[in-house]
């Protein structure tokens, strides 16, 4: 068993290397003035880098050593509901406590609130690391978005009062969204925020469902705030802090991440505060709570991958057959290659997504500091934003997707035993379902990034990396990625002319290939740095071109079925 999660994992330490935060930490750290005040924060860029390393150091010792030892006992045990109290397991709250005492919360709020002011990218890297010691204790550990979410758009009094809880004492955050009748609508939601003109003091009341961490001591509510209103239009975020008003109904009985409270909630007249501005609820705040959280999911699917891959090559190379090792039989080399060269190619991708959120967010910083933004400046957030709209709802659904096929592998590595309770991969089996469900399906996934693949935002990217000089010894991949990239802009023309049930019913095969040709691109930026990375370069796009051309001729044959046929088709 490994002592720590973050130095046995070379890929990850490589992608911390490789991650190119100049400009962002230059902003972030205000010209690393902020070590002349707080003692923690870096005093340069190698500083930075340096500190990051030791934070994920720790990290993944805590997780190795405190963490995944208690995982399996934690999913058996579950989350405690009693008289509408709801009690995490007793590994979980030790794994908690572990974190809270090696100043692990509060990772991304600024140093004057007691947090590390960390970038995004390096807080998924975290939740990539905690994901593989227990994917149901980062539900808890990933919900620091909350916090950051206040930092970005709450008041100054409200910021003072409630972001040292997260840094200081552990306070635990929730998003809390979702209604009986309102899962992916969310337009639709019912629950009502009413404002009490004479005190002005808002008060919530409504049934929530389906709440990740529902009984947290901090949340955010979306609720109606507008009356008569009934779209996305009238709804706001509110804060609540917990009391005996929010009433927790029960615990969802789920298929994975046992230790995980999914809770009911119903709000009891329960006093809120706005946060932002009224009507912004949904379109605004929400939404960029959701793009937070697809991250996290993302991160967390790697995570899960991460660890049913070394528990099927493990297992595969302890188990013999036919007088071998099983890993030395071709079908299970392949399916093991395959599988690491899915987790490596979403790892690049979930890297290269939150660094281009963590340039928007500096670039918002700057736009919004000065009065007369410089023009080149609106044009880098302009970029910056396209690319992590269009960028991130696709991490969520291929890390999600690839998670889900590398658990599979894993399982079927380990054949008969795999099934069976006693090895992790069962665990990592049934806890990796539920990434590509909530926080939008991989079906909302794509509806999201539609429209920006259909505008071709992604085309600047991908003519940036074709100019790349990659080696003699790519020359070969390097010509096929650009014969498909450019296909792929035409592919993109033909169904952008079609009728919306075409485009709709077709998104998926654009976005497969899009995901795999950024991945593809992605990995044959890597093969010039090691020779490893060269391999497995060039395993994966031999693979997966494949499917891109699968997809496109896909798009090429498109026909829309009539109702008519769908319904000989479908009712059986």
């Amino acid at each position: 068993m490994s002592d720590n999660f973050f130095l046995d994992n070379a890929d990850l330490q490589f992608r911390l290397e490789q991650l190119c935060l100049q400009d962002v930490l230059q902003i972030k750290e205000r010209g690393y003035t902020y070590a002349g005040e707080y003692p923690a924060a870096p005093r340069h860029y190698a500083d930075a880098k340096d500190n990051y390393r030791l934070l994920l150091e720790v990290l993944g010792e805590i997780c190795a050593r405190v963490i995944e030892p208690r995982a399996a006992e934690s999913d058996l045990e579950g989350a405690h509901y009693e008289d509408g109290q709801v009690t995490y397991t007793a590994a979980m709250q030790e794994g908690l406590l572990a974190l809270k005492q090696a100043d692990l919360m509060g990772a991304m709020l600024p140093w004057e609130y007691g947090g590390l002011n960390l970038p995004e990218s390096i807080f998924q890297m975290m939740v990539e690391i905690v994901s593989r010691a227990d994917a149901a204790l980062m539900t808890v550990f990933g919900l620091q978005e909350i916090s950051a979410a206040i930092n970005e758009y709450g008041t100054p009094e409200l910021k003072a009062r409630l972001l040292p809880r997260f840094s200081q004492d552990g306070a635990s955050g929730a998003m809390i969204l979702t209604e009986p009748d309102a899962g992916s609508d969310l337009g639709s939601i019912q629950t009502k925020a009413t404002l009490d003109e004479a005190s002005g003091k808002w008060y919530i009341d409504g049934v929530k469902r389906f709440a990740t961490n529902g009984c947290a001591d901090i949340q955010l509510v979306l609720a109606r705030s507008e009356p008569g209103s009934s779209d996305a239009r009238g709804l706001s975020l509110f804060v609540v802090e917990r009391d005996e008003t929010v009433r927790i109904r029960r615990i969802e009985n789920k298929l994975g991440i046992h230790a995980s409270p999914t809770c009911e909630v119903q709000y009891q007249h329960t006093p809120a505060e706005l946060l932002g501005k009224r009507r912004y609820g949904l379109m605004r705040y929400a939404m960029a709570l959701m793009n937070g959280a697809r991250l996290a999911v993302g991160a967390q699917a790697v995570g899960i991958a991460e660890a049913a891959y070394r528990e099927a090559y493990t297992y595969a190379r302890q188990r013999h057959q036919f007088n071998m090792p099983i890993c030395e039989l071709p079908p299970v080399r392949r399916m093991l290659t395959s599988m690491r060269g899915e987790i490596e190619a979403a790892r690049a991708l979930s890297t290269e997504t939150a660094r281009w959120v963590d340039l928007i967010k500096v670039y918002e910083q700057l736009s919004e500091a000065s009065p007369a933004p410089d023009p080149a400046l609106r044009q880098k957030l302009k970029q910056a934003t396209s690319l992590a709209e269009t960028l991130t709802p696709l991490t969520k659904y291929y890390c999600s997707e690839m998670g889900n096929r590398v658990c599979n592998k894993a399982m079927q590595v380990h054949g008969g035993v795999g099934y069976m309770r006693e090895f992790n991969v069962e665990r990592h089996y049934r806890d990796i379902r539920v990434t590509n469900v909530y926080e939008g399906t991989s079906q909302l996934q794509i509806v999201a990034a539609t429209g920006k693949l259909l505008g071709h935002a992604l085309d600047g990217l991908l003519d940036e990396w074709a100019g790349l000089d990659v080696g003699a010894e790519q020359v070969d991949l390097k010509e096929q990625l650009c014969v498909e990239t450019n296909l792929f802009k035409t592919t993109t023309d033909f169904l952008k002319d079609k009728e919306r049930q075409v485009i709709d019913y077709y998104a998926s095969d654009l976005a497969d290939m899009a995901v795999l040709l950024v991945n593809a691109w992605l990995m044959l930026r890597d093969a010039g740095v090691s020779e490893r990375k060269a391999h497995l370069a060039r395993e994966y796009i031999t693979e997966h071109l494949a499917q891109v051309q699968l997809a496109r001729q896909a798009i090429l044959n498109s026909a829309c079925l009539d109702d008519e046929i769908y319904n000989t088709l479908l009712n059986v």
